[in-house]
């Protein structure tokens, strides 16, 4: 200790190798106690920033007392600087008021910095597992509520959209229902009459396996033709359509809405659901059915193959069984739901993808969820279609 000076060193470095040019920060303390001054002084840049880091973690760790901070010392200061000295007046229980005297050039960093920095971070506390659990299930209500508002109001305007079309033909956009015909439609045949013809051959075998027990192995013949053409030919269609053109609608619509394409269409006068909606909703609810048809057939013709191999069951027999173990309301029944699916399928994926966001991760999102809702709601549309035929003995 150097009592001649009037001052000791509080924290000095001892052989640091100071690369900067300048001079090095520097912080020191009064002798007096009841001065209580720390003195400040050097550069407090971003180049000078660990070391002068290091004396005030010290200066703080210390629990040293001082009243005052002298500035009068301090040479070059930059933002970086200005918050580790205001961290040093935090760390020492001070306000900016108790340092003195600051440059006017050097007031406004101070102003700065401590204006964006008032308040330290603080950890939010994780809530318990039953406020979580009913924090989400308001945010799914919440949710399930915007989704009702959306697809009411998408439905209302393609009803409109319908309703204009007879009075003005020319505003249908025949040329664009065409070509999602043709993407929804005819190049999903293959995909679909292979599932199916895999799925009513499945049916077949373990329909005949288990009949066969008790001698009732042509019975098969009535399971497969009514479960494929009642509830298999058209469910499985839709799931299908559902993952492979309700997902590329959400994310075609969902691309446009990032690039801002969607929002230079209104500005250009163009009707959003006259342009993009319409066309794919019209096109599905007439493309599904037909489809539905081709899946009824294919499962048909799984089930009588696998039959013909694995029951010896001729294929003359197979059809003459059939036709008495089908009617035509067994068809119908299938047939009825396809456009009610098809209806499903659309409006939730352009429902989805108008709901994207600016991020990539946005559009996965509600691709995914598209694809999910969709199968959700047709499942249930299904079972409440049986419930109905049921009742009314169809």
């Amino acid at each position: 200790m150097e009592t001649g000076t009037g001052r000791n060193d509080i924290m000095a470095p001892q052989g640091s190798d100071i690369a900067t040019s300048g001079q090095p920060p520097l912080l020191q303390g009064d002798g007096t106690v009841a001065d209580g001054t720390l003195h400040l002084s050097g550069d407090w840049t971003i180049d000078t920033l660990k070391e002068a880091d290091q004396q005030v973690d010290s200066i703080v760790q210390s629990r040293s007392t001082f009243q005052k901070l002298n500035l009068s010392g301090l040479a070059m200061l930059d933002t970086s600087g200005a918050w580790v000295i205001i961290r040093l007046l935090r760390g020492l229980g001070l306000k900016m008021t108790d340092a003195e005297p600051i440059r006017a050039d050097h007031k406004s960093l101070f102003e700065a910095v401590e204006e964006t920095n008032k308040k330290q971070p603080q950890s939010t506390p994780q809530p318990g597992f039953l406020i979580s659990a009913l924090s989400q299930t308001g945010e799914d209500v919440v949710e399930i509520y915007n989704d009702v508002k959306i697809l009411a109001y998408l439905t209302g305007e393609i009803v409109l959209c319908l309703l204009r079309s007879i009075l003005n033909p020319r505003s249908l956009r025949i040329t664009s229902i065409v070509h999602h015909m043709h993407q929804t439609g005819l190049k999903a045949v293959p995909i679909v009459a292979l599932m199916s013809f895999l799925v009513g051959a499945i049916v077949a075998q373990q329909g005949a396996f288990q009949l066969r027990k008790f001698g009732a192995e042509p019975f098969v013949i009535d399971l497969v033709g009514i479960l494929v053409l009642r509830e298999v030919g058209i469910l499985l269609t839709a799931i299908l359509v559902a993952g492979r053109s309700g997902s590329a609608f959400t994310a075609e619509i969902g691309s446009m809405k990032m690039r801002e394409e969607i929002d230079a269409m209104r500005v250009m006068g163009l009707n959003i659901i006259e342009v993009l909606i319409a066309p794919r909703v019209i096109a599905l609810i007439i493309a599904l059915p037909l489809l539905g048809l081709v899946a009824n057939l294919a499962g048909l013709v799984g089930g009588g193959m696998l039959l013909w191999v694995y029951s010896d069951i001729a294929p003359t027999a197979y059809i003459n069984w059939l036709r008495e173990a089908v009617a035509i309301n067994t068809f119908l029944v299938g047939v009825i739901k396809a456009p009610f699916m098809a209806l499903i399928i659309a409006l939730i994926a352009c429902s989805e993808g108008l709901q994207v966001g600016g991020s990539a991760e946005s559009l996965g999102r509600r691709t995914t969820a598209a694809v999910v809702k969709s199968i959700f709601l047709m499942v249930m549309v299904d079972g409440l279609f049986a419930i109905f035929f049921a009742a009314i003995g169809y």
